[in-house]
């Protein structure tokens, strides 16, 4: 019996140590199948054509544009469209589901003369200035001096307000679910600069040279097998500029602008602008770019912070001139109240002044109030709304259009929450409270809960530096981008075309602020 126990007790001694040796030679081989079967297969990550500097150095230094500035930003383009890859996504993610299922993006390869051709001649887009400055760093322009503690140290830069085409190219082409299959593609982008494209023919007296481009993108594009699929309802394109600029109603030599919107395949997409015009349904605003361009998280977060801890010593301000030709104008009337009180901040923007053209000034005026009149300008819209909310400063609108029935995807519904109204005929006719006693009678903790509100916006209305990306935050091209898929699904659906969704999750129109 002593024998057998033996026996037994060295057989179990052996047997850990076999089924070890065992395990250890068959981990490797494991590992392989199951590498080869879990593993996703990635493409390479895009670097941004625009996103590199205009003088083609990687030490980032900041490029000045010599006589030949107009070959280096076509340079630029060109380079993005023939050897710059863009980031596709990997399709099947690790438990095999598709990520982007619903949410594949097909962006049109242009020929140049519809974008790269058009940023070569930015020197000559306006007759008194050279714009080509302001398309360095991926579109962002210059960056600006914090000499005055007024923003950040990085992130700021001297945007155009009318300079959303490259920035917003550029923002796609960083999309996570770009695809080369427009069968796969829940939208197709057309990457027209059609801003800067009217911008340089506004001051021709020749309709046909205006209109040019755009007839000659129609006719590419109603060619194309991409847009055949649905008759161009799924394509969408943008203009930095408002959409006034582009529906001139006849084919006279002397009136403003080119004839875009009345374009009958212009119709079936979905259009871009600064600012729509009111009875149409095919076009829809997007913010103004400010001169705040975050590369990443924190730089957001720190500012919202930061606009929280600040001290608005004064009710509500204006920064802006009169409109002397146009009758119909209130703006006398706020700069005329607003520098009598002493609740108000009156910055007043004469021909003479150039405090105007330096964003610090009205920006420090923002950041120190609580309130920021909007009234009308050339237009309904102002880009001042967006640095006014940007300083955490609660914008004070007097027509309709200069925000509720634009900017729908991006701001709240209730606008009551991050606003005030106030009628232009109330301030035109005087019968109605003057402002400084409508904005007194808020309570200070509606106030602070608006301004909170107010801050909480930033994100979705900034656009992020097209060289980096933002990780959990979405700016105000993931906003746009969800926004027209979601459009574009519903259009789809009307023509019995299918869901691509199907598991994917309904875009909500619906704005929450973030942080």
């Amino acid at each position: 019996m002593e024998k057998t126990t033996a026996a037994h007790g060295g057989g179990a001694r052996w047997l850990p140590r076999l089924v070890l040796l065992a395990i250890l030679s068959a981990t490797p081989w494991l590992l392989i199948v199951y590498c080869h079967r879990a593993a996703p297969v990635r493409a390479p990550r895009q670097s941004l054509v625009t996103a590199a500097p205009a003088s083609g150095r990687e030490d980032g230094a900041q490029p000045r544009f010599p006589s030949v500035q107009e070959q280096q930003v076509k340079k630029l383009l060109i380079a993005s469209a023939a050897g710059g890859e863009v980031r596709r996504s990997s399709d099947v993610g690790v438990a095999g589901e598709d990520a982007c299922r619903g949410r594949y993006l097909y962006v049109h390869d242009l020929p140049p003369r519809f974008n790269a051709d058009v940023l070569a001649d930015c020197k000559h887009w306006y007759p008194w200035i050279d714009m080509c400055q302001y398309l360095v760093n991926g579109g962002l322009g210059e960056p600006l001096d914090n000499a005055d503690g007024v923003f950040a140290d990085e992130g700021w830069y001297a945007t155009d307000h009318f300079g959303l085409d490259v920035i917003f190219h550029a923002r796609v082409r960083q999309y996570e679910c770009l695809t080369d299959n427009s069968s796969r593609a829940a939208a197709v982008f057309v990457p027209f600069y059609a801003g800067f494209d009217v911008v340089r023919n506004l001051w021709s007296n020749n309709a046909t040279d205006k209109d040019a481009a755009a007839v000659e993108l129609v006719d590419w594009l109603t060619r194309r097998p991409e847009w055949r699929a649905m008759g161009g309802r799924d394509h969408f394109f943008m203009s930095g500029r408002t959409a006034w600029d582009h529906q001139r109603q006849t084919d006279s030599d002397s009136e403003w602008g080119n004839k875009l919107l009345r374009l009958p395949a212009v119709w079936n997409m979905t259009v871009l602008f600064v600012e729509k015009v009111p009875w149409t349904d095919f076009d829809f605003a997007v913010p103004y770019p400010t001169y705040f361009h975050p590369a990443k998280d924190a730089d957001v977060l720190q500012w919202q912070q930061r606009m929280r801890g600040m001290k608005r010593e004064f009710l509500f301000s204006f920064a802006g001139g009169e409109r002397p030709g146009d009758p119909n104008s209130i703006r006398h009337h706020l700069i005329r109240e607003c520098g009598a009180s002493s609740f108000c901040n009156l910055v007043q923007c004469r021909k003479s002044e150039k405090n105007c053209l330096v964003p610090s000034t009205f920006m420090r005026v923002f950041q120190g109030a609580r309130f920021c009149l909007q009234p009308p300008g050339d237009t309904y819209t102002r880009r001042s709304a967006f640095d006014a909310i940007l300083a955490g400063c609660v914008p004070v609108f007097f027509h309709p259009d200069s925000a509720y029935t634009q900017y729908r995807w991006h701001l709240p519904d209730d606008r009551d929450s991050y606003s005030v109204f106030i009628s232009e005929e109330d301030v035109r006719s005087g019968n109605a409270s003057s402002v400084e006693e409508t904005l007194r009678r808020i309570p200070q903790e509606v106030a602070e809960r608006m301004t909170e509100t107010v801050i909480g916006l930033i994100p979705r209305l900034v656009y992020a530096d097209p060289r980096s990306k933002l990780e959990t935050l979405r700016d105000a091209v993931d906003v746009t981008l969800e926004a027209v898929i979601d459009r574009v699904s519903e259009l789809r659906k009307e023509m019995g075309h299918g869901d691509l969704t199907q598991t994917g999750t309904k875009v909500s129109s619906k704005v929450k602020a973030d942080n």
